[in-house]
Order: C-alpha cells, then sequence, then structure tokens
C-alpha cells in the first residue's frame, strides 16, 4: 500500500506543475470531521480545506442536493435564467441583508469584481479613470494580478510587477495610517473583515467604524473581504455583522459552496446602479445550475441549523482551551481569533508542527510564517477540540 501511495505522489509531481510543497499524504475520502488517508488513516480535520467544508464530509442533504441538480441540469451559461442560481442569489442577498449577487469561480474572481466595480463606480461619477485603491499591508485577496495588486505583502508580488497602478498600503487597524493614504483620487478601501493569510488578525471595532466613516466623508467604496471570514466563521453570517459596519461591496467564497467552485461578489443597490452595466464584466461558469443548488442549499442549513449560533459556543471553548495551551508552553506566545477562526503565535517552525501533527492524525495549517491557523468544519463539537488539543499537545 506504501509503495501505491508513493507511485500516486510520483506521478502527481511528473504531471502536475510544482507550485505547492504538499504534504506525503494521499487523501482518499472524508466522513464528518475526519479525513482518510489511502491507507486508511485517519485525520480529525482542523482546516476544513481552507475554511470550505463547513459541514464537514458525507453530509447526506448537501450532497443529495449536488446529485440531484447533476441529474438535471449542469450548466446553460449566463446568457439564459436558471432556476438554482436565482435562488441562490436570493438566499445571499437575504443572509447578507444587501441586494445585488455576482456569482464568480473563486474568491480571488470575486475580488477582481470588486475591484472592476468600484473603479466603475467612481468613472461614472466622475466622468473620468485614474483613480485609486488603500488596501492594508499582511493582507491576502488572492494570486490573479488585480487580486495580487491589493495583497500586501511583498512577498506574493515581486516577482509579478509592475502590478495594477494606484494602489497605496496602510496599517491595519491604523486609522491613521489609513487617513493619511486617502486622496482625491481614492475610489475604495479593500480590507478583510478578519486578516486570514496575514496571521488570524480581527479588526478592532474603531479601526472598521473609522473606515467606514473615512470612505463616507471620502465618498468612496468600503470593500470587505470575506472569503474566509465570511459564512458562519465568526459566528455571524458575516464577520462584518458583528461589528455593525457594513460595506458599499463584499467579496465571498470558501464555504459558500462548501467544496464547489464559487465565490460571489454582492453590493449595495447605490452601487449596483452606478457600477458595472451588460458588457462590463462576465463569465462562462460563474452561478452555474450546479453552483447554484450548493449554495442554495448551503444557505439554507446554515440558517436553519443555527450555524452562527453553534460556532459561538464551539468557538469560546476552542478560544478557552488554545489559551490554556499557549499558558503552558513557552514556545506558544499569543492566541488571535474569533469564533472558529482562530491563530496562536509560535516561536517554533510552524510547518514542522504541521507536518507532525499529520503523525498524530491531525490536519491543521498555518498563517503567516509564525502562526498555527485553526478553521475546522463549523459543525465540530467541544469533544473534537479536545481531541484536537490532545493532538497537538502531543506534537509539541
Amino acid at each position: 500500500m506504501e509503495n501505491n501511495k508513493q507511485k500516486q505522489i510520483n506521478e502527481a509531481e511528473q504531471a502536475l506543475l510544482h507550485v505547492y510543497n504538499r504534504f506525503s499524504l494521499v487523501l482518499d475520502h472524508g466522513a464528518g470531521v475526519y479525513l482518510y488517508d489511502t491507507d486508511g488513516k485517519k485525520y480529525l480535520d482542523f482546516a476544513s480545506g481552507i475554511a470550505v467544508m463547513a459541514f464537514g464530509y458525507g453530509n447526506k442533504e448537501y450532497n443529495d442536493a449536488l446529485k440531484a441538480q447533476i441529474d438535471k441540469l449542469i450548466h446553460t451559461s449566463n446568457l439564459y435564467y436558471n432556476v438554482p442560481t436565482a435562488a441562490a442569489a436570493a438566499a445571499l442577498k437575504k443572509a447578507s441583508g444587501m441586494d445585488r449577487v455576482f456569482f464568480t469561480n473563486s474568491g480571488a474572481e470575486a475580488i477582481e469584481g470588486a475591484i472592476k466595480a468600484a473603479k466603475k463606480y467612481a468613472y461614472t461619477r466622475d466622468g473620468h479613470a485614474g483613480h485609486e485603491i488603500i488596501a492594508m499591508n499582511q493582507s491576502f485577496h488572492g494570486r490573479t494580478i488585480g487580486a495580487l495588486s491589493v495583497t500586501g505583502n511583498e512577498h506574493y508580488r515581486e516577482s509579478f510587477e509592475p502590478l495594477m497602478p494606484g494602489v497605496k498600503y496602510a496599517d491595519y487597524n491604523n486609522l491613521e495610517s489609513v487617513k493619511a493614504a486617502f486622496t482625491e483620487r481614492t475610489c475604495a478601501v479593500i480590507m478583510e473583515t478578519v486578516q486570514g493569510e496575514g496571521g488570524i488578525y480581527p479588526a478592532k471595532q474603531e479601526f472598521l467604524e473609522g473606515v467606514r466613516s473615512l470612505c463616507d466623508e471620502h465618498g468612496a467604496l468600503l470593500i470587505l473581504d470575506e472569503i474566509q471570514c465570511g459564512m458562519g466563521r465568526t459566528g455571524n453570517m458575516f464577520a462584518w455583522q458583528g461589528y455593525g459596519v457594513k460595506p458599499d461591496i463584499m467579496a465571498c467564497a470558501k464555504a459558500l459552496g462548501c467544496g464547489v467552485p464559487v465565490g460571489a461578489f454582492v453590493m449595495n443597490e447605490n452601487v449596483a446602479q452606478k457600477s458595472l452595466a451588460p458588457g462590463d464584466h462576465g463569465t462562462t461558469y460563474g452561478g452555474n445550475p450546479l453552483v447554484g443548488a450548493a449554495v442554495t442549499k448551503v444557505l439554507e442549513m446554515m440558517e436553519r441549523d443555527n450555524i452562527p449560533a453553534h460556532v459561538r459556543e464551539v468557538g469560546a471553548y476552542l478560544a478557552k482551551r488554545l489559551d490554556e495551551l499557549v499558558a503552558r508552553h513557552d514556545c506558544l506566545t499569543a492566541r488571535r481569533g474569533v469564533g472558529l477562526m482562530q491563530g496562536v503565535a509560535c516561536t517554533k517552525k510552524v510547518g514542522e508542527i504541521s507536518a507532525k501533527a499529520l503523525e498524530h492524525g491531525l490536519v491543521v495549517i498555518t498563517a503567516g510564517s509564525d502562526v498555527l491557523r485553526f478553521v475546522p468544519p463549523l459543525v465540530i463539537e467541544k469533544a473534537h477540540v479536545d481531541e484536537m488539543i490532545e493532538k497537538l499537545e502531543a506534537c509539541l
């Protein structure tokens, strides 16, 4: 069996572009909050496919909804209407309290659309192009050129410059730095409501409120990236709802489809009426009937089962157990996060801890260079938290 696993890894390495340093693990199937490799070894999953698999694996209700749609209609293009996508858009409108939805295939595409909408809004208002966007240092918004241009990490950007011009960087949770970056050309501020890849940093209340006020004062749009922190992960359907600070445009993805490739950017009616018009934006696959069925079912289950309330309860317990872990281990220096999006800063090499965790049957990932990231399925229970702590303790 081991040889067979190595054969599969070798075949993958010979055929796939080497842009990931993957762990020596070939995953075969999942059940509940556990994954199983091709050797039959069981792993407690505290990564959920990087905050995607909100309901874990093998959820019958979700799977049946997709199977039924596959037998009916998978794709039509956006030249025609289809029922699942209209239902998905209505459900996302209701969950977000926003007005207009554009479905994409990924989070990066949702960011691209949000940037285009902000630029077109300013163009429509001012009658000219050449506007600027303020983004945050240590942010992460995606790998495409536009998304990379507003990602505040030189390591990701330097090989691909020149990128999109007209982007200024401010410091997250530092309102004065945002204020200093504003000019008459500023059309938008883009930021994660909780920084993910940058190390799990939630926005401070006064910072988010202050940025909202600055945008209103200057006639700029607030774009919130909820790709990782949205869809119930922080204990609200969207993290900004916990702050009471509403964006003009929001990007979401990941758990929006719980495994099918789908993202969305959502906006208020004012931006919708004054930005993207027919011919300005489009996608072949975006919002096809298959992903529409997935999004509709995900949002239905989240609301019916009150997943955000469950996240608040289990998230508080996870935070408590992680705080205890930090107190016990000198190599752990701080816990940050909200709900089931938590991070622990570590002086040891987090990549090595992540690899060691696999030996103990635990999937846990990293954020930045020194943070262990915990983004499990949203349906985990306190017993799973205890099991995770026990396994992590063994690694440390």
